[in-house]
C-alpha cells in the first residue's frame, strides 16, 4: 500500500534533514536527568533539566512556539524560541527544522530551564533540541471542542488491539492498566516467595495435552518426528514436583487453548498455579482470601473495587456455597444424586440448549453457567463439585459423589479453580479412563491418559492443595476492564490484508 500524502511529506522532510547534515536516527546515547512526573513533583523555578519523549502537539507563533512532550510518565509543555536555542545556526534550527521539518510524533530530546506560564502551567524553556527519531506515520491527533465533544479519537477496539503501540501513544489511560498488571504479578509473586514456595518452570511443549479438558494447539518436532502440544495447563508437571519432594511450588504460566474467543477468553492466557503439600481445599480458600486482599491493596490501595455498576469488596471471609445448592437456589432443582438423563431433561425444561453427547459433568456445568453464575458479584467460593466434573480432585470426605473442589467467582466470572488434589493412583486411573470414554463423544476434546503422571502418583504424592488463578481475569477485575483484550498487550486478532498495513 503506497504511503498517504502526510506520510509522503514526512519522507520528504526526512530527506531534507539528511541534506542539512542532521541524522534523523542518531546512534549515540541521549542522557536525560529527569522525567515529567519528577518535574511536577519537585518543581523549582529556573532548574535546568534534560528529558526526552514524543512531540504530541505544536503551536507555531512566529519567533516562538509551544509544543507538548510526552514521556513514559506524562506530558509537559515546551516553549521554543529562535533566540533561546543555543546553536550557531539558531535561525535554521528554529525556522527550518523545528517549524518545517519536525512533525507531531517525532521523538526529541530537550535541554532547558523550568518556569510557569501566566496561567500557572509548568513548562520547559528549551535551549537545546535534538531529533532522536523521525516519525514517518502521523499519529492520530485527538481534539476536543468547547462543548467537550471528542474528534478523531483512536477508540475503535479492533484498531486499538491491533496497533497497541498507537493506542499507548494516544490514549493516556491504557498504560496504567499494564502498570497495574505488572504490579499485580509482582505482589502475588512476593507473597508466595515470602511463604516459602518455589517458583518453577515446566514445559510449554508437551507430548500429551493434560491437566484440563480442552482443544490443544498441535505442532510437530522434526528431530523426534513426533507431535507436540502447546500446554493447556501445567498442573500435572507441578504435581510431579510435589511427588519429588518439593512442599510448595508455583508457576506463572502461559497456557494455550484452541477454542473460541470472547470478552473473557483469549487462546493464549496467563495462569498462576500453586501446589502446597499437606494442605487441603479449605486451607486454600483462606490463602486465596489473603492473597487477593494483598494484591488488591498493592494494585489499587484498597480492597474496595468499582466494577461496572457494582461495588465489590475483596475482604475475607468470602461467601461459600455448594454448586448443587446454588443450582437449587436459583432454579428450584435438586440435582444431587440424579443421573444423566434426569439432568439432561432438567436442562431442557430450563430452556438450556445441550449437546446430546454431554455427560453429567458438562450438563451440570452448563446449567450453572446459564442460571447461576451471573448472580455471584461479590467474591464467592462455589464448592463441592460432583466427581464427574472433577477428574483430578479428591473425593469429599463427608459428601458421597462430590469432591473437595472450589471455584472462586467474582462479578459473575470464574477467577480461580482449586482442589484437594487426588493422590490415589488407582482412583486417578479409573477417573482418567472414564474421562477418556466421555471425551471420545465430544468434538475436539479427545483426551490422552498421562501414563507417566500415573506412574509418578504410584511413588506416592502427599495430601496436596492446588489452585489455578486466571491472571488476565483478575487484572480485568482490578482495572475495571470489560474485556480480556483490554488487559493483554497483543491479543490474538485476525490477520490484516497487506493493503491494510
Amino acid at each position: 500500500m503506497p504511503p498517504s500524502e502526510q506520510a509522503q511529506i514526512r519522507r520528504e522532510s526526512l530527506q531534507k534533514l539528511r541534506e542539512l547534515g542532521i541524522d534523523p536516527y542518531p546512534a549515540s546515547e541521549y542522557e536525560t536527568d529527569t522525567n515529567t512526573q519528577a518535574i511536577r513533583a519537585h518543581y523549582r523555578e529556573g532548574k535546568r533539566v534534560s528529558l526526552a519523549g514524543r512531540m504530541m502537539s505544536r503551536r507555531i507563533m512566529g519567533k516562538a512556539s509551544f509544543a507538548e512532550l510526552k514521556d513514559a510518565t506524562g506530558r509537559i509543555q515546551l516553549y521554543v524560541s529562535r533566540e533561546s536555542i543555543s546553536n550557531d545556526e539558531a535561525h535554521t534550527a528554529y525556522n527550518t527544522v523545528f517549524k518545517k521539518l519536525l512533525d507531531i510524533g517525532d521523538i526529541i530530546g530537550v535541554v532547558g530551564s523550568l518556569f510557569k506560564t501566566r496561567v500557572g502551567e509548568i513548562s520547559v524553556h528549551v535551549t537545546r533540541l535534538t531529533l532522536l527519531s523521525k516519525s514517518l506515520r502521523p499519529p492520530p491527533v485527538v481534539k476536543t471542542d468547547a462543548t467537550g465533544t471528542v474528534f478523531d479519537a483512536f477508540s475503535a477496539a479492533e484498531q486499538r488491539y491491533r496497533m497497541r503501540y498507537v493506542d499507548l501513544i494516544v490514549n493516556d489511560g491504557v498504560k496504567e492498566i499494564f502498570i497495574k498488571r505488572s504490579r499485580l504479578i509482582s505482589s502475588m509473586r512476593k507473597a508466595l516467595d515470602e511463604a516459602g514456595y518455589l517458583e518453577v518452570e515446566t514445559p510449554i511443549l508437551q507430548p500429551i495435552p493434560g491437566g484440563a479438558a480442552a482443544r490443544p494447539f498441535v505442532t510437530h518436532h522434526n528431530a523426534l518426528d513426533m507431535s507436540l502440544y502447546l500446554r493447556i495447563a501445567d498442573e500435572l508437571y507441578l504435581k510431579r514436583l510435589i511427588v519429588g519432594g518439593f512442599e510448595g511450588v508455583y508457576e506463572f504460566a502461559k497456557d494455550f487453548r484452541n477454542e473460541g474467543m470472547d470478552r473473557t477468553h483469549n487462546p493464549e492466557f496467563t495462569m498462576m498455579e500453586l501446589y502446597v503439600a499437606y494442605k487441603d481445599y479449605s486451607w486454600m480458600m483462606q490463602l486465596t482470601e489473603q492473597l487477593l486482599e494483598r494484591v488488591a491493596i498493592a494494585v489499587n490501595g484498597s480492597t474496595d473495587l468499582a466494577v461496572g455498576g457494582h461495588q465489590i469488596r475483596l475482604q475475607a471471609p468470602f461467601k461459600r456455597i455448594g454448586i448443587l445448592d446454588s443450582i437449587q437456589a436459583h432454579t428450584g432443582l435438586d440435582l444431587y444424586g440424579k443421573g444423566q438423563s434426569e439432568i439432561r431433561g432438567a436442562a431442557t425444561d430450563l430452556g438450556i440448549e445441550v449437546d446430546p453427547n454431554m455427560g453429567v459433568g458438562k450438563l451440570i456445568d452448563k446449567i450453572f453457567e446459564e442460571k447461576c453464575e451471573r448472580h455471584y458479584i461479590q467474591p464467592t467460593f462455589i464448592t463441592d463439585y460432583p466427581i464427574a466434573m472433577s477428574p483430578l480432585t479428591k473425593r469429599h470426605r463427608e459428601k458421597a459423589g462430590l469432591t473437595e473442589r472450589f471455584e472462586l467467582l467474582i462479578n459473575g466470572s470464574e477467577i480461580a479453580n482449586a482442589y484437594s488434589e487426588l493422590n490415589d493412583p488407582i482412583d486417578q486411573r479409573e477417573r482418567f479412563e472414564a474421562q477418556l470414554k466421555q471425551s471420545e463423544k465430544a468434538k475436539g476434546e479427545a483426551l490422552s491418559i498421562d501414563w507417566d503422571f500415573l506412574r509418578a502418583l504410584e511413588y506416592g504424592m502427599p495430601p496436596t492443595a492446588g489452585i489455578g488463578i486466571g491472571i488476565d481475569r483478575l487484572v480485568m477485575l482490578l482495572t475495571n476492564a470489560d474485556s480480556i483484550q483490554e488487559v493483554l498487550f497483543f491479543p490474538q486478532m485476525r490477520p490484516e490484508r497487506e493493503t491494510e498495513v
